[in-house]
């Protein structure tokens, strides 16, 4: 079952249930750089800093709705320093329909072309807040936006961090296990016996390897597949219902499916089109969007009406 909450993103967190959170899923208004046409969104903070402490304020006021055994899975990726220039990529790229996209202000101690570092600087405040930052995922972008650059590499990752409020927590890494390599297959089967550890490792690896793949049943463990890395290639998908970015299913089903239980609930605070509700329906747990555009609802209910049927939003 998926439910929305419409309006601000502080006030509707209020509303849920302490400690009634499996898992977040979401993905913030990026700073400086789109204007979605409503008050009191983030992303328009006039600095940066400004911007940092309404997401720790937004995890503060999350924390004790979240299960101990929570997960959060936040998305973010970064900006240059504009400078002085005012040109924004609809003129460039999108041809003239405004797009709501907006160029960074000047920031004080940052240089004109500077990456601003935006995602790290927010895993740093939210571990000084005491959060614990478990991983850095990368999310490589095979068909990333063209750039008209000369003078660096065109940008195709955004970030994912994982970030729990314990160092326990639940996460279920067979349910995102990646295929076995062949080559893997292969050591397998040979049964890393003598000399073909040899070629492999050697000393202290050599004994890892032995107590590692010794056993019938870790060998038959890592047949099922390996841990999940934490580089993801995913391409991007277009939403032709909207105009602003949206999640990829496949980026968004790992983290439910690590992140969440069966039947648990999964919170998206920036629900926009919906993908993390139909993503978390589609795979048996519930979930609660909060969008504070009404638009955005009325085109997350269509998309989910038309993916999942009539009888899965809670209104």
């Amino acid at each position: 079952m998926i439910s929305f909450l419409q309006g601000d993103v502080f006030d509707n967190i209020k509303k849920l249930e302490d400690n009634s959170i499996d898992c977040v899923v979401t993905s913030p208004p990026y700073w400086g750089l789109r204007n979605y046409g409503v008050n009191g969104q983030l992303g328009l903070e006039p600095t940066y800093q400004e911007h940092i402490k309404n997401i720790v304020e937004l995890f503060r006021a999350m924390k004790p709705k979240l299960k101990d055994s929570a997960t959060v899975w936040l998305n973010y990726g970064d900006s240059y320093s504009s400078g002085k220039r005012t040109s924004t990529t609809n003129q460039t790229l999108r041809g003239n329909k405004n797009y709501g996209v907006t160029r960074t202000p000047v920031q004080e101690g940052i240089k004109e072309k500077d990456l601003i570092m935006i995602p790290n600087r927010i895993a740093i405040a939210l571990q000084d807040d005491g959060w614990y930052i478990r991983s850095e995922i990368i999310w490589h972008k095979p068909n990333p936006m063209p750039e008209s650059v000369r003078d660096r590499p065109t940008n195709c990752h955004e970030k994912i961090w994982l970030i729990t409020k314990n160092k326990k927590y639940y996460y279920n890494s067979d349910a995102i296990k990646e295929p076995t390599t062949e080559a893997t297959k292969q050591r397998m089967k040979s049964g890393w016996n003598g000399n073909q550890k040899k070629n492999y490792a050697s000393g202290e690896e050599q004994n890892h390897l032995s107590n590692y793949f010794g056993s019938d049943k870790a060998k038959e463990n890592a047949l099922k597949g390996r841990n999940k890395r934490n580089v993801w290639t995913i391409t991007t998908k277009p939403c032709k219902e909207a105009h602003f970015a949206t999640f990829p299913k496949d980026l968004i089903e790992p983290c439910i499916k690590a992140g969440c239980p069966e039947g648990g609930i999964v919170l998206d605070p920036f629900g926009g089109s919906g993908t993390t509700g139909i993503v978390a329906s589609q795979n048996n747990r519930n979930a609660i969007l909060i969008e504070l555009n009404k638009d955005y609802i009325d085109i997350a209910n269509k998309r989910i009406h038309k993916e999942l049927g009539l009888f899965n939003v809670k209104s």
